[in-house]
């Protein structure tokens, strides 16, 4: 089924079977012909036999894309994890962002990725975001899509395809489009002179594909249809913004886009414009569906094969260096991702002097990260890297994790949370796995260390920070 190759299922390691429960759907979506897949968790060895299996059995290559806006590490284990796109940003140096998007295509590509779903675009402007936060480079347009294009540069000129999104900017919805369809009320001017500079950035940078947003624009598209489902959104991608490369969906899981019905909506969005159908429900549906839109005339042949043709210009470009040669390793201002997150955690605390501690130390864990589809990564790394330097007797550490994640629905620390912080006051010292703003929701006069993330590579560099107190 040739139009399949504009459908592109997902695979999720589990840590009891691996992939292995994933084969059955491997072995349809192959036969059914899908254009490649995206990859989430696994470890590097894993993950490299699987793509170089996919390709084995497939007889052609694919697309292998992932989400590592924050390293190759957050999904592939034994890969370099990186700070979210915030914490590079408050360095203020374009370089860090050029080696991220270096760092990341290398170890991408070294397990069989060639597809990058990074970096986001979408401004951090709305503090009651509940999805962007510390995923975006920041409230300044300029300054993010300078930013952004440097890290795009890095990602391209070493050979994986980059993925700009959510065009055209998801940083001022005040939902999560996981759950629902954001609306987006500002006006058509302000959206262009402001949101859509990053993607232009990213454009002008080389950038191979740009993802959509699940989310409405009134003044963009009055009939109110979500990004990914609206001709004159993405009409304006190509036709104003000059983008010629892969226009794709965010996961078609999402309920922003499922309104319609899932096999409809992927219809839809390709009518709209899109290239490229990611994480839709039911791979084998979504292809039959395309198939007999285009048989009925509701999907017109020529833009079909245009986008076919945008896939295999992408299939071209994926692990091609510009310039044709290997980009050598990445080496950038750090000597690597550890140097990194202690540069970050070397300036004085958000909110108050440096505390003097005393050990072993109490920590205490609020996390208000927990629930949802996906369980969050542990939150007991600092604890277990500080060995017998921590216990009771000592200062008391409070660890607040709250990071950006779907189905979330908030920005903010929940009322449990805002709870436990509460009667955590009288700490020596809080740690903020989060936004810098979150800093404001912690009550108390203790001093506020920001590490940005839970991720193991922060809580590491936090274990290391403490013990050197």
């Amino acid at each position: 089924m040739r139009l399949a190759r504009l459908v592109i299922p997902a695979l999720r390691w589990n840590a009891d079977t691996g992939f292995a429960h994933e084969l059955p759907r491997i072995e349809a979506a192959l036969a059914l012909g899908v254009g490649g897949f995206i990859i989430f968790g696994g470890p590097a060895q894993e993950i490299r036999y699987l793509t170089a299996e996919l390709a084995r059995v497939a007889g052609r290559p694919l697309l292998i894309g992932s989400d590592l806006e924050r390293g190759a590490g957050q999904q592939v284990a034994g890969l370099s994890e990186l700070p979210p796109p915030a914490a590079l940003a408050s360095l203020d140096d374009p370089r860090v962002a050029r080696w991220a998007g270096e760092l990341t295509a290398g170890e991408a590509l070294s397990v069989g990725i060639n597809w990058v779903f990074a970096p986001v675009a979408d401004l951090d402007v709305v503090p009651e975001n509940p999805i962007v936060q510390t995923r975006s480079f920041g409230d300044d347009p300029a300054r993010v899509a300078g930013l952004v294009a440097a890290w795009v540069d890095g990602c391209e000129s070493t050979g994986a395809i980059a993925c700009a999104k959510h065009y055209p900017g998801h940083g001022r919805t005040t939902r999560d489009s996981h759950a629902e369809l954001p609306v987006v009320e500002a006006d058509a001017a302000r959206l262009r002179s402001q949101d859509e500079l990053p993607f232009r950035a990213a454009i002008d940078a080389g950038v191979g594909s740009v993802m959509t947003a699940h989310v409405a624009y009134p003044a963009l598209d009055p009939l109110g249809r979500p990004a990914t489902l609206s001709p004159p959104i993405l009409s304006r991608l190509r036709h104003e913004c000059g983008f010629e490369g892969l226009v794709v969906t965010d996961a078609l899981i999402m309920e922003g886009a499922r309104g319609a019905g899932d096999a409809p909506a992927a219809v839809r969005a390709l009518r709209a414009g899109c290239d490229l159908l990611l994480y839709p429900p039911d791979p084998a549906e979504t292809a039959l569906a395309l198939e007999h839109a285009v048989a009925a005339g509701d999907l017109p042949r020529p833009q079909v094969e245009a986008s076919l043709a945008r896939y295999e210009r992408a299939l071209g470009r994926a692990g091609a260096p510009r310039g044709g040669s290997p980009a050598p390793h990445a080496r950038g201002p750090f000597e690597g991702p550890d140097a990194l997150a202690d540069a970050l955690l070397g300036r004085d605390p958000l909110r108050g002097p440096p505390p003097s501690l005393r050990f072993p130390l109490e920590i205490v864990v609020v996390d208000d990260d927990v629930g949802g589809p996906f369980p969050p990564n542990p939150s007991d790394l600092v604890e277990r890297e500080l060995g017998d330097r921590a216990g009771t007797g000592g200062s008391r550490v409070v660890l607040a994790f709250a990071e950006p994640r779907g189905w979330k629905g908030r920005a903010g620390f929940g009322a449990e949370s805002r709870r436990r912080l509460a009667a955590a006051a009288g700490a020596d010292l809080v740690v903020l796995f989060g936004h810098p703003r979150l800093a404001a929701e912690i009550p108390g006069e203790a001093p506020v260390l920001v590490a940005w993330h839970r991720q193991a590579l922060m809580q590491r560099a936090v274990a290391r920070w403490l013990a050197a107190r």
